[in-house]
């Protein structure tokens, strides 16, 4: 068995990983080809990445353009406690205010909560937001994973 393959985490795993997260790095393809790369907060709406943006960002420019997206999360310090998973997709845009107000509930119940609980000045700040942003759910083509806890203290070859 590769080193690869010892690392790669399973699937509830990986889900049990960004079920912890709140920042991911999310890469989109700008005009000229170049990576445009920015830390994004996020959800899980039925085990998918969703999050919202400014419908005039730079990021919801290119992938209206490209909807080809990569969305990568990672912890560790040291070699043997790095993880992360790495997921390419392709992003379905939403654009129905009710459906973004959603996403961005969500967002806010799972970063800006203590409790899960929004409060009416957050609702408010939220609807507030919706009509000016877009949804954003990434449909996963493919994964990568990695967790080093799994080689038991070994160093790299």
């Amino acid at each position: 068995m590769s080193q690869r393959d010892q690392i790669r985490m399973s699937e509830q795993e990986i889900a049990r990983f960004l079920e912890q997260g709140r920042t991911l790095s999310v890469a989109t393809i700008n005009p000229d080809g170049a990576p445009h790369l920015v830390a994004m907060w996020y959800a899980l709406t039925d085990g998918k990445i969703s999050m919202w943006m400014y419908a005039k960002s730079q990021k919801a420019l290119n992938l209206r353009r490209d909807p080809r997206i990569t969305c990568m999360m990672e912890s560790g310090a040291s070699y043997g406690e790095l993880r992360g998973v790495q997921i390419r997709g392709r992003a379905t845009l939403v654009e129905d205010v009710a459906c973004v107000q959603a996403i961005g509930e969500a967002i806010y119940r799972r970063n800006a909560s203590a409790d899960g609980a929004l409060t009416p000045q957050q609702f408010q700040i939220i609807a507030a937001q919706a009509p000016k942003r877009i949804g954003v759910v990434v449909e996963s083509t493919a994964i990568a994973s990695w967790d080093h806890g799994k080689l038991g203290g070994l160093s790299p070859r």
